[in-house]
Parts: structure tokens; sequence; C-alpha cells
């Protein structure tokens, strides 16, 4: 299992939820204020940031065949996204979670805030 922190349209509720609802729920969660969330038309962008903000999300439990499929859905082989070790705060600050950052350029994007 990877354990997987979601920001976006992945959480519970979120239009892409459907590829993650078989896993397995583990907390709510905020990122370490390392990251901002751009809107990218319909769907969050995460990137590093020296002026970040905590990020809000949901950790998951992710077996291999879902982890694969994530990594389709957020394009890993086109380069849009590349899954990294994200940085929390509070009790699961010390857990070793991964998450997907975005690799394209944001300018002229939408900030979004802490939440999408």
């Amino acid at each position: 299992m990877t354990r997987v922190f979601v920001y976006g349209t992945l959480k519970c509720g979120g239009e892409n939820h459907e590829w993650i609802k078989s896993q397995t729920f583990v907390a709510l969660a905020r990122t370490q204020p390392l990251y901002r969330l751009f809107d990218l038309g319909g769907y969050p962008g995460m990137v590093r940031s020296e002026d970040g903000m905590a990020i809000q999300g949901e950790i998951w439990d992710v077996d291999a065949a879902g982890l694969a499929r994530l990594d389709v859905l957020e394009d890993i082989a086109g380069g849009e996204y590349e899954r990294v070790l994200i940085e929390l705060e509070g009790e699961v600050s010390s857990q070793l979670v991964e998450g997907y950052l975005y690799l394209r350029d944001v300018s002229g994007r939408r900030d979004v805030g802490a939440c999408w």
C-alpha cells in the first residue's frame, strides 16, 4: 500500500472520486505551508511555492493497481504531474505520504487558496 494525499477532484464528493473510492480512507490532513493550488480549468494543480499555504486534503491507502490508475489519471507519463513525497503537518507529519505535484507553468492561472 502507498499512502496518498489528494487535494482536488479525487476527494470525497469530487468528480473523480470514483478513481479512488475503492481504496481505504485514512484521515483528513493539511500539508506544511509549502504549496499553492491553482485552477487548471475544472481541476486543481498543486505546486511547491516559497510563499506557500497549508493545503487541505485527504489521505488514502492505495494499492498498487489503484496507484497505477491514479498515475494514468494524473498523466505522469505525459509530464503533467509527478508523484512525490508531500510534507504534512499535525498528527500525520511523521508519515510518508505521496501526492501529485503539477509540473507545468501556472502563469495566468487563478490561485484558489488552501482548498479546492
